[in-house]
């Protein structure tokens, strides 16, 4: 005789999936959301935007966003994220100079287009907003920051970068610069400053 009581349906390791608590997450409007936080970034300023028109735009409620991210800072910079950080592979091809030169042009190129502009506003914001400030480093440049020192780490282990350099130390050397040129000075680094940069920086760092 059948039973009125569901059976939970096995997961991927046969064992019985267990219910999470309230409804599953919906995949397609999370992508909305996403897509809408980024391009309400693209033809407004990150001040301007509010959970609001986020949900607006995606066609769905606030809740439905606050279910994912806790404030306006953490879904724009994960849309941001979402968009910018695939442009930005940090690159192993076993040449020291080769990685360095094109991950650091890329960041160049990226820092001159729209991308420019919109971590200017988030990194101007996060001087005075905390949720920013925490949004930013966790889901930006902590997360960017880490795979940057993995590789570095691993060109050391190699050999090709010199062991007694801090690789915290090389990467304010490698991208203060590009911040400087377009947060101080207003100006695009554009890849042949950014060349130029590394052309200084590796002699001083690059094992003999």
């Amino acid at each position: 005789m059948a039973t009125k009581q569901a059976q939970a349906r096995p997961g991927a390791d046969g064992a019985p999936a267990r219910r999470g608590r309230g409804r599953p997450r919906d995949e397609a409007a999370r992508q909305r959301i996403l897509e809408a936080a980024l391009k309400l970034l693209e033809d407004t300023s990150f001040a301007e935007i509010t959970i609001e028109s986020i949900a607006a735009r995606a066609r769905v409620g606030k809740a439905t966003v606050y279910r994912w991210w806790p404030n306006k800072a953490a879904v724009v910079i994960e849309a941001f994220r979402e968009a910018f950080a695939p442009q930005l592979p940090f690159p192993e091809t076993g040449s020291f100079r080769d990685d360095i030169k094109a991950q650091v042009r890329s960041f160049a190129r990226v820092l001159s287009g729209g991308a420019g502009r919109m971590l200017s506003e988030f990194i101007v914001a996060a001087r005075t907003d905390p949720d920013v400030a925490h949004a930013f480093r966790t889901l930006w440049s902590d997360v960017r920051r880490g795979e940057a020192r993995r590789v570095l780490t691993r060109h050391q282990e190699r050999g090709q970068m010199r062991r007694d350099v801090d690789p915290d130390l090389v990467l304010d050397a490698l991208y203060g610069p590009l911040y400087f040129r377009l947060l101080a000075k207003n100006e695009q680094p554009g890849p042949k400053y950014a060349e130029a940069l590394v052309d200084l920086l590796l002699p001083s760092i690059a094992s003999d």
